[in-house]
């Protein structure tokens, strides 16, 4: 009986050393939580504390914002400030903008187009007319970019539904900067006009050369 006694004794002091009290407020994770984790208790830092992690020349664990996280204090990655303006809103009062206000350039079209074939024409497809791979795995209510109700936008509502999203298509605000939106909408343009131009449309200089 007394060894029963001397093993109990034991395995209560030890249950105790290991575990701890109920109550007790500690910042040391129980010694058990160690053995049997379960990713419950990771290797972290602290705010306002000092680290080699990483080497960071100030040794600080906080961190500044990455740039553009903050809009209206830290530049955006394309190296604008935020202002409430057409620019950043693609809206003058409460009114879209009728007309981009970014210069059309070839260069805006070109940097356009290769941003839409990253993150439109999956959905909308290379044409834009809404047959894009996305369609083919049962996604039907994508819409075609040449349709009259599209084309009669302002450029503005279009950078908006870009930014945004609307119905079932995503905002694309923090992955595309607004300058990349604004390219989007430039090239749009440009496709719609491929699509839907009359040969009245056509300046004679170039018009001459395709015949």
């Amino acid at each position: 009986m007394r060894y029963f006694l001397a093993l109990f004794a034991l395995a209560v002091i030890g249950g105790v050393a290991v575990l701890g009290f109920r109550g007790d407020i500690s910042r040391q994770p129980p010694r058990m939580a160690e053995i049997f984790s379960d990713l419950n208790i990771q290797p972290k830092l602290r705010p306002q504390t000092t680290t080699k992690f990483g080497g960071f020349a100030d040794g600080a664990s906080s961190r500044p914002y990455p740039l553009g996280t903050v809009a209206q204090k830290v530049g955006f990655a394309d190296n604008t400030t935020y202002k409430d303006d057409a620019y950043n809103t693609g809206k003058q009062g409460a009114a879209f903008v009728e007309v981009n206000p970014v210069p059309v350039t070839a260069d805006l079209v070109k940097r356009g187009q290769e941003r839409y074939d990253i993150y439109c024409q999956p959905c909308h497809g290379a044409q834009g007319d809404g047959n894009g791979i996305t369609k083919k795995l049962g996604m039907t209510t994508v819409a075609n970019l040449h349709d009259q109700r599209i084309v009669r936008l302002n450029d503005g509502d279009i950078f908006n539904t870009i930014s945004y999203g609307k119905a079932t298509m995503m905002g694309y605000a923090g992955n595309v900067p607004v300058g990349d939106r604004w390219a989007i909408v430039g090239y749009l343009r440009a496709l719609q006009l491929s699509r839907l131009a009359l040969q009245a449309d056509v300046p004679a200089p170039v018009l001459e050369k395709l015949k």
